[in-house]
């Protein structure tokens, strides 16, 4: 990029007419960029590589860049009306000759900032003043036969101080019932056009007049509305409303319209929203990717706060804390065993020395120190899990949590007795910890991360076990699948004749976001990422402290319209316990966003929508949370990066960290996808996605859900990957460069036959899948358990199908049938002997191939 020289300015009281202005933007460095990280929208694309999200990102490796014609455009919603002082845009070699800067109050009246002709590329820095919500580059003329292309698309500024108007922010469309006069085919129906994703879309048949209807469910004061048009768009149409869907008022007439994604602002009431189309851009129908409708907010005065109070359901103590104990007691009375109940809790201890405590933690119950280490906050006693609710079984010993604090237990060995979805981080146990139940029942867990325990650790009874960037004095035994990375004290690999798979470091980690005191002010510590780790992070705590007031502290009854709104406004998100329904999905679009919950803040999204989804950004860190799938079916749980995704961000990786999934069980629950990862680079650290095999709302069709986790991204490392019973395949692998760090998986107990999970020739579903075009993967530690209940003589092909290529490469990895219900025919494609009779016995290959 190249910085030219200041041109020659003719001022006008309008705009300015120039040579593109570069002054080094230091000059007004008090003023903040107002753009980085905020909606960005275009005309056009010239493919999905380059999404106008990305001439926003911070990240001079992406770029937007627009069809080859002139008249296009990239805009940006800053979220609130701002002073506005100068503007910079980083061309790629795809750069404008002629372009104007323009400033909309409301995406659809526009005021010229400045003209600029003669432009020659480069960065162009350009001194502006204006206010507006909504700031637009506008071609002119191409210098290029290609369209433009701009790196980075910059607004500095001074935002302004309250919200502008009462216009909401968050679509009112989104998930709601849609209808439409035609749609062309089965895959283009109305519903496409208000699903939250632009890569689905409604079109109509190629005739006039033709129309899409949203229901918004109730009437509402409508002062927005967006349309987002496929190639094939209207040129005139209406915008109308109605109160019954029958009489309907038109709140805005378009004529002349060029498709791309246009906002038009309104004014009108009803409950349902019409675009009326009148006559067609195009010989084809009329297709819109999506409608967003956005209604008044009820007169909010300001923003959404940050910062505040905890909320009715953490608890927070001290030493000197009266019936310390019977508090413990009572929640864990209560949550013993209500393992699909309502219910959610946190306990933060401050700083001191606790003494003769056990706390005893049931289901949805999390216990955190609130010292900056561990060792600030010393427990005297125990923390307790075990499995008495469930006559000393540990298998379904799910969701809860123990963090951040220092234990020295009462006859020197601590007791937690878990399965999935607990994990045990950042603790010293001083002495030893006992991983199996009393009795030594069953047990299926489980997860430890930066933790120091001075004496052995005993698994016993443990299936399998995931341990990262710790030290243990001692490891007595395993049964089937025990993997350590950077575990100083870990047992040697013994894969061969033993359960045991070890590596020296972890290649890539970063501890997860917790909150802490610093004197009487709460802060959340964002650990930094680390490479080749081994030992724990602490007490060196490498990592950005942010105050509470930086969070919205999102409390039962808080809606997902104020939640997005919070987000747009730059605030992070702290959950604190509670089940919170969602009619829109939440959407993070912001760099080095922290998204963190406390006692396993269960989302449920409702009516069909997505719970959550992280633009293609840097540093997104996801902790902490529970989505549990909504009876009518969404299309993904929890997507990281949109399709298409690709910008670098291996310097900031996004992490997901404690994050579980759940379809079915506490409920009827559907989706199609739980998690897809789009984006290059991410960490997925510990997660059980998990559709139900018992509770409530289950059966083969009932919590239907054909994929666990999607990789669609480069470069991504998974570390305590749990992945179990879905309908097709558990794990679909299909970027490149893919690692994954220990894997536990069994296969559907309800699959009803062996026709019901036959495809391709092949009987049954991997339970990790690496697409036949991926030419580097590679995986360690990784088990899959069959358990066909509904139809015990099912023999599947394989639990692991990968390429076979010098660059695929999978180490310990084993098929186990349990109990003799289904069995394995091969481990890895057709490699491995087969499983066989009742004595649940591995099959196990070393190294592949």
């Amino acid at each position: 990029m190249g910085l030219r020289s200041l041109g020659v300015a003719l001022a006008s009281t309008v705009a300015l007419i120039a040579l593109p202005v570069v002054a080094p933007p230091s000059a007004l460095a008090a003023d903040a960029n107002l753009s980085q990280g905020r909606t960005a929208a275009s005309s056009s694309t010239e493919n999905a590589g380059t999404p106008a999200a990305a001439a926003v990102d911070g990240d001079t490796g992406t770029r937007w860049s627009s069809a080859a014609t002139d008249d296009q455009w990239v805009q940006v919603d800053l979220g609130a009306t701002a002073s506005i002082s100068q503007v910079v845009l980083n061309w790629e070699a795809a750069y404008a000759a002629d372009y104007k800067i323009q400033v909309s109050p409301d995406g659809g009246s526009w005021t010229d900032l400045r003209t600029v002709t003669g432009g020659d590329g480069g960065t162009d820095t350009l001194t502006v003043s204006g206010q507006g919500r909504y700031v637009r580059m506008q071609g002119i003329h191409r210098a290029t036969p290609w369209g433009y292309s701009l790196w980075e698309f910059q607004v500095f500024g001074t935002p302004g101080t309250t919200q502008p108007g009462s216009c909401a922010a968050a679509n009112s469309a989104q998930g709601k019932t849609a209808s439409a006069s035609s749609t062309e085919n089965a895959g283009t129906p109305a519903s496409a056009a208000v699903d939250g994703s632009d890569s689905t879309r409604w079109s109509s048949q190629a005739a006039d007049p033709q129309w899409l209807r949203v229901d918004l469910g109730a009437s509402q004061d409508i002062c927005k509305i967006d349309l987002n048009w496929e190639a094939a768009y209207g040129k005139d149409f209406q915008l109308q409303a109605s109160a019954d869907g029958q009489s309907w008022t038109t709140l805005k007439t378009v004529a002349g319209a060029i498709g791309g994604r246009a906002s038009y602002e309104v004014s009108g009431t009803g409950r349902y929203v019409r675009m009326l189309g009148t006559a067609r851009g195009t010989a084809y129908g009329y297709s819109l990717w999506e409608v967003a409708v956005h209604t008044t907010s009820g007169g909010t005065s300001g923003p959404v706060q940050g910062g505040g109070d905890l909320g009715p359901n953490v608890i927070v103590v001290d030493p000197s804390t009266p019936n310390l104990q019977q508090k413990f007691d009572q929640v864990f009375t209560q949550q013993e065993s209500a393992q699909f109940g309502s219910e959610r809790y946190q306990f933060l201890l401050k700083p001191g020395t606790y003494n003769g405590i056990n706390a005893q933690l049931g289901f949805y119950t999390s216990i955190s120190g609130l010292g900056l280490n561990p060792d600030d906050t010393q427990i005297n006693g125990d923390i307790t899990v075990d499995a008495g609710w469930f006559n000393g079984n540990a298998t379904q010993n799910f969701w809860r949590s123990a963090e951040n604090l220092a234990i020295t237990p009462s006859n020197g060995t601590d007791r937690w007795a878990v399965a999935q979805a607990a994990p045990f981080r950042r603790i010293h146990v001083k002495g030893g910890l006992n991983l199996a139940p009393n009795g030594y029942g069953w047990a299926s867990g489980g997860y430890i991360a930066d933790t120091k325990i001075d004496g052995t650790v005993g698994p016993y009874s443990q299936q399998q076990w995931y341990t990262r960037d710790s030290s243990v004095g001692g490891w007595t035994n395993g049964v089937w699948n025990m993997t350590f990375t950077g575990v100083q004290g870990a047992p040697a690999t013994n894969f061969d004749t033993g359960p045991y798979t070890t590596l020296d470091t972890t290649p890539i980690s970063r501890e997860k976001p917790f909150l802490y005191l610093d004197g009487n002010d709460y802060k959340v510590f964002v650990p930094a990422k680390r490479t080749n780790a081994r030992g724990v992070s602490w007490p060196a705590n490498a990592g950005t402290s942010l105050p509470i007031s930086q969070f919205y502290l999102v409390k039962p009854g808080a809606t997902a319209a104020t939640i997005n709104t919070a987000l747009a406004q730059g605030l992070n998100l702290l959950f604190t316990p509670g089940v919170y329904h969602l009619d829109q999905t939440i959407n993070v679009t912001r760099s080095d966003t922290v998204v963190l919950g406390l006692g396993l803040a269960t989302l449920v999204p409702d009516g069909g929508i997505d719970a959550l989804h992280v633009a293609d950004v840097d540093g997104v860190r996801l902790a902490g949370f529970l989505i549990d799938a909504g009876a009518t079916r969404s299309d993904t749980l929890l997507q990281i990066g949109p399709a298409g995704a690709g910008a670098d961000h291996s310097a900031n990786p996004t992490t997901m960290q404690d994050v579980f999934i759940r379809i079915g069980g506490a409920g009827p629950g559907l989706a199609t996808n739980s998690v897809v990862v789009n984006s290059d680079d991410v960490v997925i650290d510990h997660t059980w996605i998990w559709r139900a095999d018992h509770g409530q709302g289950v059966g083969w069709e009932t919590n239907r859900a054909d994929y666990g986790l999607v990789v669609n991204g480069d470069d991504v490392l998974t570390t305590g990957l749990f992945v179990e019973h879905f309908n097709k395949y558990d794990v679909l692998w299909n970027g490149e460069r893919g690692r994954t760090i220990f894997f536990q998986n069994e296969k559907a107990y309800d699959a009803p036959n062996a026709a019901a999970i036959t495809h391709d020739g092949i009987v049954g579903y991997a339970a990790y899948k690496v697409a036949d075009t991926v030419n580097v993967h590679e995986a360690w530690g990784l088990g899959s358990y069959c358990n066909y209940t509904s139809d015990p003589s099912i023999v599947q092909r394989h639990g692991f199908q990968v390429p076979v290529k010098t660059g695929i490469k999978l180490h310990s990895i084993q098929v186990i049938s349990l109990g003799g219900k289904g069995q394995y025919a091969h481990v890895v494609n057709d490699t491995g002997a087969p499983t066989s009779g009742t004595d649940t016995i591995p099959s196990k290959i070393t190294q592949f191939p």
